[in-house]
C-alpha cells in the first residue's frame, strides 16, 4: 500500500486543485483557503495525486477513507491466500501404502482449495525409467479425477519429473448437491 497520505496541515504546498465530497471540481485553491472550506463541510482536505500540477486534493471523511483502504487491502490479501501452491514429492520406487499416504495428502490440499505440485525425483540410473514415475504419475491422476484438475501435464524438468494438479471446485460442489438430493429422493422410493 502507499504511504499515508497527507492531510490537512500536513499538505505544505501553496496552491491545490480541491473537489469537493461529490467529487466535483471547485478550482485551484490556497491550500489554507481549502483546508478552511474542507472544515466547515465537516470533511478533511486528503492529497490524492501529490504528482500532479497542482496536486489535487479532495474533501473527505479521512478516517472512513483509510478504513475503507485496509478492507481494500485485506481483501487483496485473502485472495492472494487461496492460490497457495503446496508440493507433494514422490520418488519412482516407492512402497504401494507410502504412495497412498501421500496421495490423501495430495487429495486434502485440492479439498482446501489449494493447487497441488506433484514432484517424480529421479536420482542416478532411475533416469532412464523415466515411464515408471509417469506410469506413477497417471496413477495420481486417476485417484484424484474427482477432486482435481490436471493444469500442467507431467513434464521433465531436470531430473524430475512434475505436474500440476488445481482443485476442481464447481464439479465439487455440483457433487455434493446431487448426492443430496438423490438422499432425499431415495426414501421417497421405498
Amino acid at each position: 500500500m502507499n504511504p499515508k497520505p497527507r492531510v490537512n496541515n500536513e499538505i505544505k504546498i501553496k496552491e491545490v486543485r480541491a473537489i469537493g465530497p461529490d467529487g466535483e471540481q471547485l478550482g485551484i485553491f490556497p491550500t489554507h483557503v481549502a483546508i478552511k472550506k474542507a472544515e466547515e463541510l465537516g470533511y478533511d482536505l486528503v492529497e490524492v495525486s501529490p504528482t500532479a500540477k497542482p496536486p489535487v486534493c479532495k474533501m473527505m471523511d479521512f478516517g472512513k477513507y483509510m478504513y475503507e483502504q485496509s478492507k481494500k487491502v485485506h481483501a487483496m490479501k485473502q485472495n492472494q491466500k487461496s492460490g497457495q501452491i503446496k508440493e507433494v514429492k514422490f520418488r519412482p520406487h516407492i512402497n504401494e501404502h507410502d504412495l497412498e499416504t501421500k496421495i490423501n495428502y495430495v487429495q486434502r490440499f485440492l479439498e482446501d482449495g489449494n493447487k497441488a505440485k506433484i514432484s517424480m525425483m529421479f536420482r542416478g540410473r532411475e533416469m532412464i525409467h523415466t515411464e515408471v514415475g509417469k506410469e506413477l504419475l497417471q496413477k495420481i491422476i486417476a485417484a484424484t479425477e474427482g477432486v482435481a484438475v490436471l493444469e500442467v501435464p507431467p513434464r521433465m524438468e531436470g531430473s524430475n519429473m512434475t505436474m500440476t494438479l488445481a482443485p476442481a471446485v464447481p464439479a465439487g460442489k455440483t457433487g455434493k448437491a446431487g448426492g443430496e438430493k438423490s438422499d432425499e429422493g431415495e426414501p421417497d422410493s421405498l
